[in-house]
């Protein structure tokens, strides 16, 4: 029965956007990070993520990383600037040992800039939060 599944609060994970230059072309890029700031790792960390508005919608992407050590971080997708101005939607889901934890990060729309700059956990950078 439904009542039955227990889901767990996913708490220490995160979704971060950062502004970073970009090595070869030396542009001011927007990348999308997920942070485990966990003390244990994470297996088999599956990302689907999508922009949308009301009358917008982006293609769905999915990722796949393997294992997220703890304390540590990787990065999801590039962002394009169009992109900032739909809502931004991360849906991870991940197993901590052997539970299967789920959690949808949402950034809203024109909510990533560099006014909502903030120091991240783990990056030693800024940028923008979704907990």
């Amino acid at each position: 029965m439904k009542k039955d599944i227990e889901i767990p609060k996913v708490e220490d994970v995160f979704v971060a956007v950062v502004q970073e230059v970009h090595p070869e072309y030396k542009t001011q890029d927007w990348n999308a990070y997920i942070i485990n700031n966990k003390d244990v790792d994470l297996d088999t960390v599956l990302i689907v993520s999508r922009g949308y508005s009301n009358d917008k919608m982006t293609p769905v992407m999915r990722h796949t990383i393997k294992l997220l050590p703890a304390r540590s971080y990787a990065k999801i997708e590039f962002m394009q600037n169009d992109v900032l101005q739909l809502n931004n939607e991360f849906k991870v889901t991940f197993f901590e040992g052997t539970q299967m934890c789920d959690k949808t990060y949402l950034f809203r729309k024109n909510t990533i800039n560099t006014n909502a700059l903030q120091t991240l956990p783990l990056m030693q950078l800024k940028g923008v939060l979704v907990k």
